[in-house]
């Protein structure tokens, strides 16, 4: 089961402009598209929209359009007789009869065919519609929940998506933000994931290291928070495997479980896998591609300190010298990235940099 307390996590403005979306069209009966990138909880919405309406104490059906064939997706969606096709020994019930007076989330609407959107449109017009080989015109009460990746207008416009029912489908559409576009969600979304990793570990959580918070919010994440998800639990079951009590560093490593020189590429002619080329410099550089510039830099510069900290055990003045930099430069580049007030690190009178390096989360 999904668990409803993560990818609704979130504090950026344009992610908290679509839940405020969410709450204002829940109560009404009509049908909801919802658009977003792979990862970006567009199941969750649906459910966030089932149970603040009036049919919250009604069945909640989700159907993933993309993962059945065109005849398996309209058996699915509208059951079928006996004898309707081969196989079909008894007549079983539908999702939509089975949603009657609750919701049915139809995730990847993009995928249905020709036939099933022609159905789609009878029973958003007039909530009727038949048994895959019956002629009975049965009727049902569900509010159509829609999702996708995919750009419906531009398929309108292509011709492989039905204009008629866009436009019955899109009474309101939400669209949801990418984490790319939630300045301060990646991090806080990884520490949540990551403290749900150590409770499995049986362990405390040491916090996150401030380079690689920085690291974490300055990485595009094209998978979203189910990327981030399987990264940040990754990352804190290695760092916390390798070091239980030191805050957890960003390791490049994470972010793909396949990197390896001797990842397979294919199999050859004798069936055995052909080893990959040791990859150049360029190729084995797996830092976080940066949100922008001037983030990169910030990570990189907080990786330093804190690699200089740890080495120097918390002393600023020797980490200042493995820097090569004065006492006061360094506390300037700690004042600089507001090392003190990261998350999981204590302030010092001075003026808000840690007392002795990194302090571990509690």
């Amino acid at each position: 089961m999904v668990d409803q307390n993560t990818q609704l996590l979130g504090q950026a403005p344009a992610w908290l402009s679509a839940q405020e979306h969410v709450s204002r069209v829940a109560p009404l009966d009509r049908p909801i598209l919802v658009i977003g990138e792979r990862g970006t909880g567009k199941e969750l919405i649906g459910e966030r929209l089932h149970f603040l309406s009036r049919r919250w104490d009604g069945p909640f059906v989700k159907v993933n359009c993309a993962a059945l064939s065109e005849t398996l997706l309209d058996s699915e969606l509208f059951g079928h007789e006996r004898g309707a096709f081969t196989g079909a020994t008894e007549m079983r019930r539908g999702r939509f009869e089975l949603a009657d007076g609750g919701t049915i989330f139809l995730d990847e609407i993009a995928t249905a065919s020709d036939q099933v959107q022609e159905k789609l449109l009878r029973i958003v017009e007039y909530g009727e519609f038949q048994r895959v080989g019956g002629s009975k015109v049965l009727s049902t009460d569900v509010r159509i929940v829609a999702a996708t990746n995919a750009d419906l207008p531009g398929m309108v416009e292509a011709g492989s998506f039905r204009a008629d029912l866009l436009d019955r489908l899109a009474f309101d559409v939400i669209t949801l933000p990418p984490l790319r576009a939630r300045p301060g969600d990646a991090s806080l979304l990884a520490d949540h994931f990551a403290r749900r990793m150590a409770i499995e570990m049986a362990q405390d959580f040491p916090g996150f290291a401030p380079s690689a918070i920085a690291a974490i919010e300055a990485h595009d994440w094209p998978g979203n928070v189910r990327e981030l998800r399987n990264f940040a639990q990754r990352l804190a079951h290695r760092g916390m495997l390798m070091a239980p009590d030191e805050p957890i560093l960003f390791d490049p490593a994470a972010l793909d479980p396949f990197d390896s020189p001797w990842r397979p590429t294919g199999a050859g002619k004798s069936g055995m896998a052909q080893a990959s080329p040791a990859p150049s410099p360029k190729a084995a550089d797996t830092r976080p591609v940066p949100a922008d510039f001037s983030a990169q830099v910030a990570a990189f510069e907080m990786q330093l300190i804190d690699e200089a900290l740890s080495l120097s055990q918390g002393h600023q003045g020797r980490a200042a010298d493995l820097l090569g930099l004065s006492y006061h430069q360094f506390r300037g580049l700690l004042k600089k990235h507001e090392y003190g007030r990261k998350p999981g690190k204590a302030a010092d009178p001075e003026g808000g940099t840690p007392v002795s390096g990194p302090v571990r989360a509690m």
